[in-house]
């Protein structure tokens, strides 16, 4: 069992509606975030699902994550034990040149903050930077959602 996830972030900087596939809108809220680890529950469009992650390793690059599907009125039950506010956001999958990155726009709190993931099979796996990618923020954990959901990127000093 390989619960491994290998992930970069980045903010970003331009257009990349045009090149979305598909979107989907999330709310997820978080029952723990303490010490790096977290216990989310998310749900997406018409399913839920609860996902354990570990601490980060590799300065962000990686952590373990385990991840179920759960039905959604759990899930709305789920939420109530929350202990930051929820994260509102809607996903958009964008493939690029071999990978495929979801592309996160936030609402609410974290309105104007829209973020870029790709995952990759190795930490040193090369790919090409679509011209919408800006500034890399992989282990910043200013821009983990866990983060976000108890200090909003609204209240963020410019």
């Amino acid at each position: 069992m390989n619960n491994i996830e290998i992930e970069r972030k980045f903010l970003v900087c331009g257009e990349f509606k045009d090149a979305a596939v598909s979107s989907t809108r999330i709310r997820q809220a978080y029952i723990n975030h303490e010490g790096g680890r977290t216990v989310r529950v998310r749900i997406r469009d018409d399913k839920a699902y609860l996902t354990i992650k570990g601490p980060s390793r590799d300065g962000g690059l990686s952590r373990f994550e385990w991840e179920i599907e759960i039905p959604v009125p759990d899930a709305e039950a789920l939420m109530q034990l929350r202990v930051s506010p929820v994260i509102d956001k809607r996903r958009f999958l964008v493939p690029w040149s071999g990978h495929t990155f979801e592309v996160d726009e936030f609402y609410g709190d974290n309105e104007g903050l829209t973020m870029a993931e790709v995952e990759l099979s190795a930490p040193d796996e090369a790919f090409e930077r679509p011209s919408w990618l800006g500034r890399e923020v992989t282990g910043d954990r200013r821009y983990y959602n866990s983060h976000l959901s108890r200090h909003p990127f609204k209240e963020w000093a410019e």
